[in-house]
């Protein structure tokens, strides 16, 4: 009798099985997995970009191909920025319609705060960039690179360091990104728009419009929607206005509440499905042909004493600083806006460090802005500096918090008398009731 042959073992890179692709699906739907993922690509890019094979590198980014009778012929690096990037802002704008319709933008009072500190956050970077570039005789074009904070990296960021940290420091810093979002999303529109067809743009808005009614008339089929985002996406490139805004505004069209016997909205079924290949794909393969910049002396000397790159990091470290605390803390002190009573202002000056954080949009700003420039590649070292500055910064701090709530925490369930019960529980009583 001859014994039966020993499993083989699966070929190397094979298909991964069911359960092996929704436990990785799932992995990037937490911050931290995403972050780490959107990191590993840009230190990729940054290695790559500075080897021996940084040619090969430059002769895949700007490899062109698509339809050229439809406008679309793109270099791999612009559709990694125009078409992958708008799969991340369909995301983001389904996240913030979310916010907008159940979330914590949907009062005035729980919003005040968060966006009082997002429009200073946004405000404070840029008027000091104006300020540095004006002093040193450089280029204003770059005035919106240090608004933007990057929602990945940042949350990303706080979860590898938030052991004992108030669930509230998140909420805020999630409302604070969203808000962030939409402004460097209106800014894109209005101010990165070169030349109108205004044809192209008239039938983006008509296939946004039969967006709409699919959703008002309860229609479902991904059928439906996949081919009319493709349009929408394709007619809004070739219209001039940044294609990204295609996705954010088709993410604030989708409905983000249930109707009778519903599980799950639209709006949350399509961010379950995308947003592993938002993490996992889209954004990590922009990091990785928008972060390849030279790291060498001559570089970052040019990054310490041109205006442009300089003003970017300022903006970046100090702007946001200044910005977000001072914003949340005169909107508290002025205003009926109340801080929420589980943060103390330590937490919020952690969390403003943490906003500097500026990877993906400030690149995708800052390659708008400087198109074709010297200077951004500048630009671009000087986002990945001030963004690596303000992350080490922010785990310093909120490590130091993180470290005080634990001691908290730990004094709070203190068993001094040994019986099983918190000491805390026989002080208020809660043991007895």
């Amino acid at each position: 009798m001859t014994a039966a042959p020993p499993p083989q073992r699966p070929p190397f890179l094979s298909l991964l099985t069911w359960p092996e692709r929704r436990a990785v699906a799932a992995a990037l739907r937490t911050e931290t997995i995403g972050g780490l993922v959107l990191l590993t690509a840009a230190v990729i890019a940054l290695i790559w970009a500075n080897s021996p094979w940084s040619d090969v590198y430059e002769q895949i980014r700007d490899f062109h191909f698509g339809v050229p009778a439809l406008g679309l012929d793109l270099s791999v690096g612009h559709w990694t920025a125009d078409g992958l990037l708008a799969v991340f802002f369909l995301v983001a704008g389904i996240e913030l319609k979310r916010e907008l319709v159940v979330g914590e933008l949907r009062t005035p009072a729980t919003a005040a705060l968060p966006v009082v500190a997002a429009v200073c956050g946004m405000a404070v970077p840029a008027a000091l960039y104006a300020l540095t570039v004006t002093v040193g005789g450089g280029s204003l074009d770059g005035w919106a690179v240090p608004m933007a904070t990057d929602i990945a990296f940042a949350l990303a960021v706080l979860a590898v360091i938030s052991t004992h940290l108030p669930s509230a420091l998140r909420a805020f810093l999630l409302t604070l990104a969203v808000v962030d979002d939409l402004g460097a999303i209106l800014i894109i529109a209005i101010f990165f728009t070169s030349s109108l067809n205004l044809w192209a743009l008239g039938g983006s808005v008509v296939g946004l419009v039969v967006f709409y009614l699919l959703q008002r008339f309860r229609v479902r089929g991904w059928w439906w929607y996949v081919p009319l985002g493709l349009v929408i996406w394709a007619l809004m490139y070739n219209s001039g206005v940044h294609a990204t805004v295609a996705g954010v505004a088709m993410g604030l069209i989708l409905r983000t509440t249930t109707d009778e016997g519903e599980e799950t909205s639209p709006g949350a079924r399509v961010s379950h499905l995308v947003h592993p290949f938002s993490a996992g794909v889209a954004v990590p393969l922009f990091a990785l042909f928008a972060a390849g910049v030279s790291v060498s002396g001559a570089a970052l000397a040019q990054v310490a004493t041109r205006p442009e790159p300089l003003g970017v990091v300022i903006g970046l470290v100090a702007g946001k600083i200044l910005g977000v605390f001072l914003g949340t803390y005169l909107a508290a002190r002025y205003t009926r806006a109340q801080l929420n009573p589980d943060l103390a202002w330590s937490d919020v000056f952690g969390l403003s460090v943490l906003a500097g954080i500026g990877f993906t949009v400030a690149l995708l700003i800052g390659e708008l802005a400087f198109f074709g420039q010297e200077a951004g590649e500048h630009v671009k070292a000087a986002v990945l500096i001030g963004s690596f500055a303000s992350a080490l910064l922010a785990a310093v701090v909120l490590r130091l918090r993180n470290r005080v709530y634990r001691q908290l925490y730990e004094a709070e369930m203190l068993d001094a008398d040994g019986d099983g019960v918190p000491d805390i529980y026989h002080r208020t009583g809660a043991a007895e009731r």
